[in-house]
C-alpha cells in the first residue's frame, strides 16, 4: 500500500488516545443509537446522507458482540486482526476480506498498533450499480454473493475472501480507501463501479471464497458453484459427489433449497454464458466452441444455446 495512505490509516484517533489513557470500552455514544441494542447504527457512521464510508478499526481494545443495520466490509491492511462471527473465530491477516451481512453478529479481540484494517460501511442502495454489473455474468456464484450480502435466501452471514497474492483484488481495494479518503471528483461513480470490478474479480477467484462453517448447507453450495465455475467442460454431479464423499439426494436437495435450481441447470447456464463469450470474443468455430464448454453432441449444443438465447449460434455471433 502506498506510504503515505498507510501513514493516514495507521495514525492513533481520538478514541484510541482515549482507550490508551485507560478507558477500557468502546465509546458507545460513537455507534449505538439505542441504549438498550447492540446494533451499530448506520445514522451514526455514515453521515451527511452517504451510502459508503470507512474508517480505520478501532484498535486496543475488545469490541464486544453486536451487529449492524448496514453491511460490512473489513479489509485487512496489515498484521491482523480476530473476529467472532456468529461466535466462528476467524482470523484476518494481511490482505484478507470479510463481507458482513445485516444480520451477522459480530465480536472483535483486541488488535495492536500494527494491526492495521479498515471498515468499509455500507448501505444496500450502494450496491445497485455494483450487483448490475456482475448480473451481465450470469453465475450462480453471483447469486450466492448477492444473497449472502442482502440475507435474502440463505443461512450465511458472512463471505470471507483471501485477497492475499491476488493483485488485482488488493488494488480495487487500495482504490476504494484512496477515493474514499481524498475529495476526488466523480466520487460515487468511481467507487460504485470499482466495487463492481471487485465482484467481478471475485468471481474469477472463486477458489479463494468461504462461506460461514455453521451454515452447512451454504458451504456445500459454495463449494459446488465454485467447482462449477472452474470445472465447467467436465463437471459432473456424480464426480462433485464423489470428491466430497456425500451421497447425490442430499445434495441434490441442498442445491435446490439453497439456489431454487438443480446442479444440470446450474451447469447448463455457466456453460451458455461460456458460449456466449466465446462468440462474441474469440474466432473459434460453433463447434469448437461446443467442445470446449463439454457438449460432443452438436445438436444437443444448438438446441440449448437456443433455447436460452432465441437464436442459433451463428446468427449470435453476428448480431
Amino acid at each position: 500500500m502506498n506510504d503515505k495512505l498507510l501513514s493516514k490509516l495507521s495514525a492513533i484517533t481520538k478514541e484510541e488516545e482515549d482507550i490508551l489513557q485507560g478507558k477500557a470500552y468502546v465509546n458507545r455514544n460513537l455507534y449505538y443509537s439505542d441504549e438498550k441494542k447492540n446494533e451499530i447504527d448506520a445514522d451514526l457512521v455514515l453521515q451527511n446522507g452517504k451510502l459508503i464510508d470507512i474508517r480505520p478499526h478501532t484498535r486496543f481494545v475488545h469490541f464486544p458482540r453486536h451487529t449492524h443495520n448496514y453491511i460490512e466490509f473489513v479489509y485487512m491492511v496489515q498484521g491482523s486482526t480476530t473476529h467472532l462471527i456468529d461466535e466462528e473465530k476467524i482470523v484476518l491477516r494481511q490482505g484478507d476480506l470479510l463481507f458482513l451481512n445485516q444480520k451477522a453478529v459480530q465480536e472483535i479481540l483486541p488488535a495492536g498498533k500494527d494491526d492495521i484494517a479498515v471498515n468499509f460501511m455500507i448501505l444496500p442502495q450502494f450496491f445497485d450499480e455494483a450487483f448490475a454489473m456482475i448480473y451481465e455474468e450470469q453465475s450462480a456464484l453471483k447469486d450466492f454473493i448477492i444473497s449472502c450480502l442482502t440475507s435474502k435466501t440463505t443461512s450465511s452471514n458472512y463471505l470471507y475472501f483471501s485477497a492475499s497474492g491476488i493483485l488485482p483484488v488488493q488494488n480495487l481495494l487500495e482504490n476504494l480507501i484512496y477515493n474514499l479518503t481524498e475529495d476526488e471528483p466523480n466520487k460515487r461513480s468511481m467507487n460504485q463501479i470499482t466495487m463492481g470490478l471487485l465482484f467481478l474479480s471475485m468471481i474469477s477467484h472463486s477458489s479463494s471464497i468461504r462461506v460461514s462453517e455453521n451454515s452447512f448447507d451454504s458451504k456445500i453450495t459454495m463449494e459446488l458453484l465454485s467447482y462449477i465455475e472452474d470445472k465447467y467442460p467436465d463437471a459432473s454431479l456424480t464426480d462433485f459427489a464423489k470428491r466430497k464423499n456425500f451421497d447425490i439426494y442430499t445434495l441434490s436437495r441442498i442445491i435446490k433449497k439453497q439456489t431454487g435450481s438443480t446442479f444440470k441447470k446450474l451447469l447448463e447456464n455457466k456453460r451458455m454464458a461460456q458460449a456466449s463469450f466465446l462468440l462474441k470474443n474469440t474466432k473459434l468455430t460453433v463447434e469448437e466452441v461446443a467442445l470446449s464448454i463439454g457438449y460432443e453432441n452438436l445438436s444437443h449444443f444448438y438446441r440449448l444455446f437456443e433455447k436460452t438465447y432465441g437464436m442459433r449460434p451463428r446468427t449470435y455471433r453476428l448480431n
